[in-house]
């Protein structure tokens, strides 16, 4: 099935905690569940969640938002507690989407660097990637940063993987993941994918979030600027990257699902589209037989 495969990531806010497990027996077992980190989400709620994927035969994979710490203390504090509680073994940092840092962390880096993520049987760190850019950060920067963490994980014998920004445009991703390997980074990618929801959330999203969203760039996504009404969902950017993804040029990727559209509707859209993959497959499968014989 490419790159689409029968895995893949999907993340949840600790509000969405208490509905997840009705969605869950849909999720393939030991796929990861990303925990966001939102202003306003309580803290108890994020291990709560934790606890509740694990209980689900899913891997939970909370985010740390460095900006949003304001010690050393308080993020050994929540590691410890999402260890403990929950057995969590790999986080997601990010710098988090705040203009000034509370604390001693002004970027994921300076959290990465500051051990706390060893303290503990810390299998795997995930940090992001923007194959669109980012709006308030120049490309040099963006590219600089990734190396760098690249360099401080490698030193640190630090298994990680990066996990993108959603994106529009299969191009600007397959042209990010070929930079990527060029340069010699070997780390797994999931590549972020929006999930099926309103063209306005859509839209929404991708101002909020920065990625490009220009009549030619979404024209490739199945989308018109012109149109704004009704549902969306990311067949067109899919079937592009199955076409055009190579593991020799593109390295090992998967996908990340951002189910801006509600999870259980995403986690449904996915199984349907994943079925009607494997449909596609058999008969072209049966046809090349055919023509054999």
């Amino acid at each position: 099935m490419g790159i689409l495969a029968n895995r893949y990531s999907i993340e949840i806010s600790g509000r969405d905690g208490d509905k997840f497990l009705a969605t869950s027996t849909a999720i393939p077992p030991d796929s990861e569940v990303a925990i966001t980190s939102l202003t306003g989400d309580r803290a108890e709620a994020r291990v709560q969640a934790a606890v509740a994927i694990r209980q689900a035969g899913l891997i939970p994979v909370p985010h740390l938002a460095a900006r949003r710490i304001a010690s050393i203390a308080e993020l050994r504090q929540i590691v410890e507690r999402f260890t403990l509680v929950a057995a969590v073994d790999r986080f997601f940092v990010i710098a988090g989407d705040v203009g000034q840092p509370i604390g001693p962390f002004p970027d994921t880096l300076s959290l990465l660097g500051s051990g706390a993520l060893t303290i503990r049987d810390i299998k795997k760190v995930g940090i992001a990637g923007y194959p669109d850019g980012h709006p308030n950060i120049s490309h040099d920067k963006l590219w600089d940063a990734i190396m760098s963490k690249h360099d401080l994980l490698s030193a640190m014998k630090m298994p990680y993987e990066i996990v993108t920004q959603f994106s529009f445009d299969p191009d600007a991703i397959l042209a990010w993941l070929k930079r990527l390997r060029d340069a010699g980074i070997v780390a797994p990618v999931k590549i972020g994918v929006p999930g099926p929801a309103s063209v306005k959330s859509l839209l929404r999203f991708a101002a909020v979030c920065g990625v490009t969203a220009s009549s030619k760039v979404v024209a490739k996504y199945g989308l018109s600027l012109a149109s704004l009404i009704g549902h969306t969902a990311p067949e067109a950017l899919l079937a592009h990257l199955e076409e055009q993804y190579h593991p020799s040029v593109h390295g090992e990727a998967s996908l990340h699902f951002y189910p801006f559209g509600g999870v259980a509707k995403t986690v449904e859209w996915i199984r349907g589209f994943q079925q009607l993959h494997r449909r596609s497959e058999t008969g072209e499968q049966f046809e090349k037989g055919r023509e054999r014989a």
